[in-house]
């Protein structure tokens, strides 16, 4: 007999928006997006609300982001300028492109680089670039705080001495780097206790672990300042450790390191100004998508023109981005990134995606700091004279794509941003596009179906398109039809803020379990 596709959930999945004349948090984890609403619920505003955020993320998303890890930040006040913070990967000033040897191989499973011996590219203290994630937060609550530092960070040191939920998605996302978290004495110890990965009770209410000393840490750099993550006892800690360890980053590459703010990039579109982030980030292959997709067919709504039209401008923009800036990520990493999207009650507005690089990073937790550090090594080509090759003090091209767009007035009206590596960037086209460009309510434009393009050839459906979409695709290139679900995790996972006429909504991803928008 012909089989029919299999499918692995039998249900429709609707995600609420959160709405109000206040401010707003978005994120992947409602936990998180609760710490931020209470810091503006304090009288915060929307940057001391993120930095609050962005914290507590390090505690009940650590897979994601986490001290350990990079970003960039979209920021606009209304009638002000926007700005990127940007706090992106740095290679440490003694990292030894020597200590990347190739095997001679393609690594075949979920990178498309060359292969490195021993995996040091991909995993522990030599895959680690500076951690500067804290200095993007520190000098964002330096600008555009209100708020001690101590009170922002509050909710996310209450969070870790709580500590991570130990539900069926910790499970899950536990088990997807058990294999690796393994070989690393401190991340076994904290993720997988008994040798295995922990465990809900069949019935109840799941309890709490504790992430070794990240509580500390937290707390540490509450009443000492965040600067002591670069020049105090926690720059120390995590200085030493890494030398044990056998990895680049020094102390010397934690003192110097240091956010830069730029002017961020603006980019014209079907009669709005959409601001884009500034530096190695996907800003330039949106505006080159932007420029192609002028050109496309709107209608009153997405129909199979339109999307066939997309389809062939990421290709075409992706194929251009590959060749001439550099791969900005293996093709199929499981990169996992987090968005954060926040709008006080002012109307400023920020959009930060920060990361790990990989899920779970350099599946490397400092003992005594229990700071867990990324992977960002793997964002380099390990060919020598590629591109984007390894080298010392440099900063390679990544993915992240945090975006404001500005109303006919030139204020910020809608933010967001996605995590997904690659597909981060048709995500945010897409979600863009169907709440401006045709008028969708934000959260019915969460909800609506999207494709990914990732590359130069090949297009990803979701089976929600629908037979005429999914025809019109299949007529330019070869289609995999596939759903949007928990796991695989095959389309980027955005949320967004839109404000006008005094009222702000919320929406975060509808398949992220844990997500979600609050309002103040």
């Amino acid at each position: 007999m012909s089989l029919p596709p299999h499918v692995s959930q039998h249900w429709i999945v609707r995600k609420p928006a959160a709405r109000g004349e206040g401010g707003m948090v978005a994120s992947q984890s409602r936990d998180a997006a609760e710490a931020g609403a209470e810091i503006l619920r304090a009288g915060g505003t929307a940057a001391d609300a993120a930095v609050g955020a962005a914290f507590a993320l390090a505690t009940v998303e650590p897979w994601n982001s986490g001290l350990g890890g990079i970003g960039f930040t979209q920021v606009m006040k209304p009638g002000g300028p926007a700005e990127t913070f940007d706090f992106g990967p740095v290679a440490p000033r003694g990292l030894d492109p020597s200590a990347y040897p190739l095997t001679g191989r393609l690594k075949n499973d979920l990178f498309a680089w060359p292969e490195v011996v021993g995996d040091v590219n991909i995993h522990g203290p030599k895959s680690a670039l500076i951690p500067s994630a804290v200095a993007g937060y520190a000098e964002l609550h330096k600008r555009h705080g209100r708020m001690p530092i101590k009170d922002v960070m509050a909710p996310a040191v209450a969070l870790a001495r709580r500590g991570l939920s130990q539900d069926w998605f910790t499970t899950l996302k536990v088990a997807n780097s058990a294999a690796v978290l393994r070989m690393y004495e401190e991340s076994a110890r904290i993720y997988l206790p008994g040798g295995l990965p922990p465990v809900p009770p069949y019935q109840g209410t799941p309890g709490f672990f504790q992430q070794g000393r990240l509580a500390d840490t937290l707390e540490r750099l509450q009443h000492a300042g965040l600067q002591d993550f670069y020049t105090g006892d926690v720059a120390a800690s995590i200085a030493a450790d890494m030398k044990a360890m056998g990895g680049f980053v020094t102390a010397e590459d934690l003192a110097a390191c240091a956010a830069v703010v730029r002017p961020a990039l603006e980019r014209k579109f079907r009669g709005r100004t959409w601001m884009l982030a500034n530096g190695l980030t996907a800003a330039p292959t949106l505006s080159r998508l932007m420029e192609l997709m002028e050109g496309a067919p709107y209608a009153a709504i997405p129909d199979a023109g339109w999307y066939a039209h997309l389809a062939r401008s990421l290709r075409a923009a992706y194929a251009e981005r590959l060749a001439g800036l550099g791969d900005a990520e293996p093709k199929g990493a499981d990169s996992c990134t987090t968005h954060l999207t926040v709008a006080d009650k002012d109307g400023m507005m920020i959009a930060m995606t920060t990361t790990l690089l990989s899920s779970m990073g350099s599946r490397m937790v400092l003992p005594g700091s229990g700071v867990l550090m990324n992977n960002g090594v793997m964002w380099f080509d390990p060919t020598p004279g590629s591109a984007n090759a390894i080298a010392p003090g440099k900063r390679p091209l990544c993915n992240m794509c945090p975006v404001i767009a500005l109303d006919a007035k030139g204020m910020p009206e809608f933010a967001g941003g996605a995590s997904g590596g690659r597909r981060i960037m048709a995500a945010v086209f897409q979600v863009f596009s169907y709440a401006l460009d045709f008028a969708m309510e934000a959260e019915a434009a969460s909800h609506h179906p999207r494709l990914d393009v990732s590359g130069p050839e090949g297009v990803t459906a979701d089976r929600r398109l629908g037979e005429a979409v999914i025809a019109a695709l299949a007529a330019d290139s070869p289609v995999e039809v596939v759903e949007h679900a928990v796991m695989p995790v095959n389309f980027a996972c955005p949320n967004m803020i839109q404000q006008k006429a005094g009222m702000r909504v919320g929406v975060t991803d509808t398949m992220s379990p844990w997500s979600a928008a609050v309002a103040e």
